[in-house]
């Protein structure tokens, strides 16, 4: 849509994972770094992990499109499954017949299958994103397949790729035999400050156009401050404000455009509303403790360098990172709240339904009285349901 106004090839801030378009950060490339020798080398497991939107989908692209010719690979993508419908499915998407098989079958099949591609000199690599749906049992049963072995060398290579929750259910002391053959781990952390202004040019000049729109001061600062550092995130905040530019038929994108953008998307509460309430209350701590340090920050200067032209540029900038700071912080407040508003409701119901419960026993206790039909709403009605 606004592709012809910035002078782009192609949208700089697509949501699809492309790898034409992959930043590689000094994390990226430790992660590509080790797939690459991890799969070339032949070692045992290997496992990548990193946050939602961290890029490891981008990654596993990106490393697909380089792969040897010699190497086989099945993909997995959906892990909500049974330990016989993994079985099948990386049977399946190696290109064999599953039809009518039971795990056995499928289990000597897959062996066969690797023997043969062994003695033909290929690489057969089983590849699992989404790997943190996997249970204890799932994960090893993964372990066992790589058991798969000739008197010399494993028959199959199998790559883990998942988000955080993957280690600590790896930490299980269950599976200290799988983590023992996990020879290559690496995890993709956010993005920093730099690296956020560096990912934003990287995207703007692959789709065309570098120089497309011009940041004023602070404004960058506002975007890492509220992806994170993500990718995905970046990608929908730089996607909104080149739309809100467009619409205004502007190229400078300053503050408080970038405010509106993200006033709007916290308002609606698209990313940030559906975590943990530890989670919640840990966002709620780092954003208080920044806010404090800006505060800080903002008096000393005050009282430093008084109302001088430099010193009043950094208020300013401060000041709008304060602002933002309150109004994310106010949000996760109201969020909580909510939660607790309806869990102390759900409290008082089930205390009214045991009260009800009480009073039918001892009616039944003093008389052997015919208990009254059940009220519709409450205990009784999820008693009789």
């Amino acid at each position: 849509m606004y592709e012809e106004f910035f002078g782009f090839t192609a949208k700089p801030f697509e949501l699809v994972p492309d790898p034409e378009f992959l930043y590689l950060s000094r994390v990226h490339k430790k992660a590509i770094t080790y797939l690459e020798y991890g799969i070339r080398e032949r070692n045992g497991f290997l496992l990548i992990t990193g946050e939602i939107g961290s890029g490891k989908t981008t990654i596993i692209r990106n490393i697909l499109k380089s792969l040897d010719e010699k190497v086989t690979l099945s993909k997995i993508f959906n892990t909500k499954v049974t330990s016989e419908q993994l079985l099948a499915m990386i049977n399946d998407d190696f290109g064999l017949d599953v039809a009518g098989k039971d795990k056995i079958a499928l289990l000597r099949q897959l062996n066969e299958f690797l023997v043969d591609e062994f003695v033909a000199g290929r690489q057969p690599v089983i590849l699992i994103d989404e790997a943190q749906n996997l249970d204890i049992d799932l994960l090893e049963e993964v372990r066992l397949l790589s058991n798969l072995e000739t008197d010399k060398s494993k028959l199959v290579q199998i790559i883990l790729v998942g988000q955080p929750e993957l280690r600590r259910t790896l930490a299980d002391d269950r599976l200290r035999q799988l983590r023992q053959r996990i020879c290559i781990s690496c995890h993709i952390d956010h993005l920093s400050k730099a690296e956020v202004e560096e990912y934003i040019f990287h995207r703007l000049e692959k789709a065309g156009n570098r120089a497309a729109v011009e940041f004023g001061e602070g404004a960058i600062g506002l975007i890492y401050l509220f992806s994170r550092g993500v990718p995905r995130l970046i990608n929908i905040i730089c996607d909104f404000l080149l739309l809100s530019a467009f619409v205004e038929e502007k190229k400078v994108i300053c503050t408080d455009l970038v405010k509106e953008v993200i006033g709007e998307i916290e308002s609606e509460s698209k990313f940030w509303g559906d975590e943990s309430d530890g989670e919640k209350t840990r966002m709620t701590a780092a954003n208080g403790k920044a806010l404090e340090e800006m505060s800080a920050k903002v008096t000393r200067l005050e009282a430093t360098l008084g109302d001088g032209g430099a010193a009043s540029s950094e208020l300013a900038n401060l000041s709008e990172q304060i602002k933002m700071l309150e109004k994310i912080l106010n949000g996760t407040v109201l969020a909580l709240q909510s939660r607790i508003d309806s869990t102390d409701a759900n409290i008082s119901e089930m205390r009214l339904d045991m009260e009800e419960l009480f009073k039918l026993i001892k009616m039944v206790d003093k008389g052997g009285k015919q208990l009254p039909e059940p009220p519709k709403k409450g205990f009784w009605n999820w008693m009789t349901s």
